[in-house]
């Protein structure tokens, strides 16, 4: 099972594209070391004020990831409260295997027809 979580923040106090990095990079980093999970800057834009971030874990219970995200979403506003923005909103998907391998089929150039 795959869990993906989407975290939308706001930098309100951000005037330039540095300040913006500074709160995505605390974010970021702070979920890197409190938990075992991939982080990414998913709608990378030149709005300074805003940000999109993806979280994604994988184990074989699904109850085990809806804590470890709730954990997550958690920890993130805290950092993101700490370094000048907020968590305005968050989506939680989860995904199984054979779910991703039907996907992964339809991906044009990957030798299906």
């Amino acid at each position: 099972m795959i869990a993906y979580l989407t975290l939308e923040l706001r930098i309100e106090a951000a005037r330039s594209l540095k300040d913006k990095r500074h709160v995505v990079r605390s974010v970021k980093d702070g979920l890197r070391a409190h938990f075992n999970v991939g982080v990414a800057e998913v709608d990378p834009s030149d709005a300074w004020q805003r940000a999109t971030l993806g979280v994604v874990s994988i184990s074989s219970s699904r109850s085990y990831l809806e804590g470890l995200m709730r954990n997550v979403e958690r920890h993130a506003m805290r950092v993101a409260n700490n370094s000048g923005g907020e968590v305005v909103d968050s989506f939680l998907d989860f995904f199984s295997e054979a779910e991703v391998g039907e996907r992964a089929t339809d991906v044009p150039g990957n030798g299906s027809v």
